[in-house]
């Protein structure tokens, strides 16, 4: 199973940078980035904190790409 999300989404309609955005929890905006391209898949805590961040919830922002299995 792949992880999806709607970061970038979420994250554009709230009016944030890559920047502004990882500030916000503490991490780079490299992270963000790579998290938004799916290179990186981030931690729980992670997860939450972007949720938080974002006035949403972690289900809004991540789920599993349904594969079929």
């Amino acid at each position: 199973m792949e992880l999806t999300t709607c970061l970038a989404e979420r994250r554009k309609e709230a009016g944030l940078t890559q920047a502004q955005l990882a500030e916000r929890v503490g991490v780079s905006r490299k992270t963000i980035n790579t998290v938004e391209n799916r290179v990186f898949v981030p931690s729980t805590v992670l997860a939450l904190k972007l949720a938080r961040a974002l006035g949403t919830s972690v289900h809004d922002l991540f789920a599993l790409a349904d594969d079929g299995d």
